[in-house]
């Protein structure tokens, strides 16, 4: 009997169908990062009237702090001063700087580095001009410490200029800033050769105060800086400020939306010493310390060396036993001695050396790295020390002189822009203002040694100029960050415990780097990075 053969069994499935149109998927939205459009727009007219204007600041800044060296022997004759009340001045000045250079740098993390500017000019313009009618000594130091303080949050206009400049423009533009430096420190002994001995001290620290005040009308034309407006939250006025520069620059913006993440802990201290920027703050501090101890003991040692001709350790005719007489000069404790043309020279010809090795600090600076090109010049100040010890012509100290000015100028170039770009947005302007802080010390210190030390042992003073220098140079060689070419950051944090990074993008979205066990990776605001880059 035939088997019966199965069927075939036909399945129907039923599907509900829409007749409607299928919904389109959402398109991911372009965004960036003020990195991203600051490098997009690139270098233009904007960068130019903002070095212009924010260099200048360099000018008044010079103006206001070699305005004591050339006003101090006169008022040591109108009130009979004694040597440490000229000395107390200068001390005082740098005491005001180094208070209130903490003080601005907090709060220009917190509430603007175009505001802590001007209020600073609007304060040193203000305090500079009373000190022209100070009717005694006391009077004159109070108000010169006050000036001082005004000046020390002048350092702001270097953060807005490095926070608006393209990373590959900053070695070259910053540098050249030591220009308008050079520009007020000319400017000031000028005027002094010609103003005091006609109309006298007071006209000329009135006349300083005017390069002051003009930029405080310039500074309208220069908006307050974008990464710091980001940082706060106000990404309107940040885009508002790009798209100005733009279309000053004849650029465009980049496509998309501006996105950044809003940083609430700002300008505070303790961020200077977490465990990411401990050691970098601690060597920067000794180097800051440093250069400026070097730079002014330069200054006054130069005085001191023309002056007292140590050259070769020979005793000056000032320190030759006279008989005793009775001669009023001989018994007075002020010995009065007004610039001669010829000290007006020497202090020209001396300042200028300040400018010589720019062009190869720039060459270093971005060739070399900011630490590599800070040690070298460092290593060549403590030699430059030790040589002033050979015994020489007059010619020959100069030049010695010369290029020791040279040298300082060029470690302060690149410390500046070091300091300038290692530390985020959240703490860049605290970071600077503690730098300056430091650098006054070594300025109040510098004195004792040029002044006091140098009289009484020679070599032991060049010594120990020399051993400081060594100190710092060592430090900049081990700095554990090196800046070239990297992006400004803006907000890192992270966990060495867990060995998980967790950083904020400059995308602006909270995101976590999860690192193998051993390795720890961090995704910071310029991109995935490792190590302390």
């Amino acid at each position: 009997m035939e088997a019966k053969r199965p069927e075939p069994v036909t399945i129907i499935s039923l599907r509900k169908l829409s007749l409607a149109a299928p919904e389109p998927q959402p398109k991911e939205t372009k965004t960036f990062t003020v990195e991203d459009a600051v490098e997009t727009i690139g270098f233009g007219r904007f960068h130019i009237a903002l070095f212009l204007i924010m260099g200048s600041t360099g000018v008044a800044e010079a103006m206001e702090i070699m305005l004591i060296a050339v006003v101090s022997p006169v008022i040591r004759c109108e009130w009979q001063l004694e040597n440490w009340q000229v000395a107390l001045v200068t001390t005082m000045v740098f005491f005001g700087y180094m208070v209130f250079s903490i003080l601005f740098g907090l709060l220009a993390d917190r509430y603007g580095r175009w505001k802590i500017l001007f209020i600073s000019f609007l304060w040193g313009a203000y305090f500079s001009l009373l000190t022209s009618f100070s009717p005694s000594y006391i009077w004159f130091v109070f108000l010169r410490t006050m000036v001082g303080c005004g000046v020390s949050g002048h350092s702001q206009g270097l953060i807005i200029k490095t926070e608006f400049l393209p990373t590959k423009y900053r070695g070259y533009m910053l540098p050249l800033s030591q220009v308008f430096w050079l520009a007020g420190s000319l400017l000031i002994i000028g005027l002094a050769s010609v103003v005091i001995p006609t109309i006298g001290w007071r006209w000329l620290i009135r006349i300083a105060s005017i390069p002051g005040i003009i930029l405080i009308m310039a500074f309208k034309f220069i908006p307050e800086s974008a990464r710091f407006n980001v940082s706060t939250g106000n990404t309107q006025a940040a885009l508002a400020t790009l798209e100005h520069i733009a279309r000053t620059n004849r650029s465009v913006m980049p496509e998309g939306r501006l996105v950044e993440p809003i940083l609430d802990k700002r300008g505070r201290f303790a961020d200077l010493l977490n465990a990411k920027y401990l050691r970098t703050t601690l060597q920067i501090w000794v180097i800051w310390l440093g250069i400026s101890f070097a730079y002014y003991g330069v200054i006054l040692a130069s005085a001191e060396l023309l002056e007292r001709d140590l050259v070769c350790g020979s005793r000056s005719e000032s320190e030759v036993a006279v008989p005793v007489g009775d001669s009023e000069e001989s018994r007075s404790p002020c010995h009065c001695h007004m610039f001669a043309p010829s000290d007006y020279r020497t202090m020209i010809i001396s300042t200028l050396g300040e400018i010589a090795l720019n062009p190869l600090n720039i060459l270093g600076i971005n060739f070399l790295g900011r630490r590599l090109s800070l040690s070298i010049t460092m290593g060549c100040t403590a030699l430059f020390f030790l040589l002033l010890n050979i015994c020489t012509s007059s010619a020959g100290l100069i030049g010695f002189l010369f290029m020791l000015r040279a040298l300082v100028a060029a470690n302060f170039n690149t410390i500046y822009i070091y300091t300038a770009e290692v530390y985020p947005t959240t703490m860049r302007a605290l970071g600077m203002g503690t730098s300056g802080s430091l650098c006054r010390i070594g300025a109040m210190v510098a004195p004792f040694i040029s002044q006091v030390l140098m009289s009484a042992s020679f070599l032991g003073a060049l010594c120990l100029f020399s051993s400081v220098c060594v100190v710092c140079a060592i430090s900049a060689f081990t700095l554990p960050i090196e800046t070239k070419g990297r992006a400004l950051q803006v907000h890192c944090v992270f966990t060495v415990h867990s060995l998980q990074a967790h950083c904020v993008q400059t995308a602006g979205l909270l995101s976590e780097a999860s690192s193998n066990e051993g390795d720890e990776t961090q995704l910071c605001s310029c991109g995935l990075n490792h190590g302390n880059g």
